[in-house]
């Protein structure tokens, strides 16, 4: 019992026994695309932050995983997101999840951090940073960020897809995941 209690005050210590809890309904992972110049939008209906602990107040100790499951996509027609799940584009049989891990997480100042860890997509491991925005209002946190894939890079539209004139190679991938139970900043 004293190993229990002595472990409970560390981490409170380090600002990682604070429950929190991602609100699904204030939460997205969206992506956006150009087909011929113009601007798609696709989401992912389901991921997860397993084992999220935050401290704005202590960043270093924060622990920050997301899981995607890629067969989540949606783009708005069951033909599109058909086209999707095969192995020239995300190849959601074999590879079913990408995610990322935050390695290091530094305080940027006025609520902005920057994250840097592995991001795993299409069976490759590549590092990543990510700058997101923390934002409070009442009991609920509010993350925003965005960041830019380069398709290609990640053999996503493979083969005959290949080709950047109709399917443009960047990805703008934003995402706002809302939290209830985070320490003030």
């Amino acid at each position: 019992m004293k190993r229990f209690l002595l472990s409970t005050a560390l981490l409170a210590g380090f600002g990682l026994a604070q429950a929190q809890t991602l609100v699904p309904a204030g939460s997205e992972i969206v992506f956006v695309s150009k087909q011929m110049g113009v601007p798609v939008e696709g989401r992912f209906k389901t991921f997860s932050l397993p084992g999220f602990a935050f401290n704005p107040k202590q960043p270093q100790a924060a622990k920050v995983q997301i899981g995607i499951n890629l067969a989540s996509a949606s783009m708005g027609a069951a033909d599109v997101e058909a086209e999707l799940m095969k192995p020239e584009w995300l190849d959601s049989k074999r590879q079913p999840n990408a995610s990322f891990t935050a390695q290091s997480v530094k305080a940027l100042g006025g609520g902005k951090f920057e994250l840097s860890g592995p991001f795993t997509l299409k069976g490759q491991t590549k590092p990543l940073t990510v700058q997101l925005t923390l934002t409070q209002a009442g009991a609920n946190s509010t993350a925003t960020g965005q960041f830019n894939l380069k398709r290609t890079d990640w053999k996503i539209g493979d083969g005959e897809w290949s080709d950047t004139s109709i399917v443009a190679a960047d990805v703008l991938v934003k995402f706002k995941f809302q939290f209830s139970g985070m320490a003030p900043l």
